[in-house]
């Protein structure tokens, strides 16, 4: 597996990443015995950064990386996030980017990751009730007591971003990026460029879309929480499914699954980029990590380009609740 660096730091992971949202559910329900088989299978695959949140399954998704990875925690990089509040039962209570909450948010994971400092600590979403200055203060500071590495943001725009790296430096922002999700490459792309900061792309899939897996509503299984985004919403879903007859054609020219396609595309759109896809299944894992070294030419690309435009995507990508919260 080829490397990648992330920003100005001396953190060199490889090109694919692995988003641990699916160990603690994701989409569907909690499977531990297949969580733990694809993180060995990433692992002796040379995945090196694994990606990870203590809002994924409340604080599972931490301990399960703490537990599961072993002795190699200490020989990859491992990424988390805090300020989504959960509740006991998993529900939505809000963001909080307060300073007292950082210290005591990061506290919490270092000890369910069972691990003495933080490769790369993100605020999961901008606190709009909170200064991002106070915010980012809190996190450097964290860096000076050692027990964070490298900070990030995640889900924030231009102008935050540029306020943020007035106070400490931010390493790496999290976001959203793929054919069917390329809002950032209007400013907060170029703005990240100019201030050196790398990106971490989730959904680089467009969650499982750009995979041809999902045409229709009956693609969807009732309790996938895809169900509650607009974009997979059936009249939007059809109309989206259009648009994936160009990829269909690379790959029957090429033999290339649409992962593959899509994968290859984002990671041509810089080395700066690094995707984090997520699943269960080591068959697409290998897929994904074979996009790695497949290269698209000029016209292929344009030809995606050209058929996902900015906003070619039929709904928003989040429900409208959380939408506010979407480069803030």
């Amino acid at each position: 597996m080829i490397s990648r660096k992330i920003g100005k730091t001396d953190l060199n992971v490889s090109t694919l990443g692995f988003g641990c949202a699916s160990l603690s559910g994701g989409y569907r329900p909690r499977d531990e015995e297949r969580a733990a088989k694809i993180l060995s299978v990433a692992l002796n695959s040379g995945i090196s950064f694994f990606d990870s949140s203590d809002a994924y399954g409340n604080g599972h998704n931490e301990e399960f990386l703490g537990i599961n990875l072993g002795k190699d925690k200490h020989l990859v990089t491992i990424g988390t996030k805090f300020g989504n509040i959960r509740g006991p039962n998993g529900e939505r209570g809000g963001t909080n980017g307060k300073p007292d909450y950082v210290q005591r948010a990061c506290e919490a994971s270092l000890g369910r990751l069972g691990v003495e400092i933080i490769d790369l600590y993100t605020l999961h979403r901008v606190d709009p009730e909170t200064p991002i200055e106070d915010t980012v203060g809190a996190m450097s500071r964290l860096v000076e007591q050692g027990k964070v590495r490298y900070i990030g943001l995640c889900e924030a725009g231009a102008g935050t971003i540029r306020r943020a790296a007035k106070v400490a430096k931010i390493t790496m922002l999290q976001t959203e990026y793929s054919l069917w999700t390329r809002d950032i490459e209007q400013d907060i792309l170029p703005t990240c460029r100019e201030l050196g900061i790398a990106c971490t792309a989730y959904a680089p899939l467009g969650r499982g879309f750009l995979s041809g897996s999902m045409r229709n509503s009956e693609d969807i299984a009732q309790g996938d929480r895809r169900n509650d985004h607009p974009r997979f919403e059936e009249k939007n879903l059809k109309q989206n499914a259009k648009l994936l007859g160009v990829i269909d054609q690379i790959c029957n020219v090429r033999d290339l699954t649409q992962s593959q396609v899509a994968l290859a595309w984002l990671l041509s759109k810089g080395n700066d980029i690094v995707p984090i896809p997520s699943t269960l299944n080591p068959v697409h894992l290998r897929e994904n990590i074979e996009a790695c070294t497949t290269d698209l030419s000029a016209e292929e690309i344009a030809t995606l380009e050209e058929a996902f435009p900015l906003g070619a995507a039929t709904g928003t990508r989040y429900p409208a609740k959380q939408m506010h919260l979407m480069g803030q």
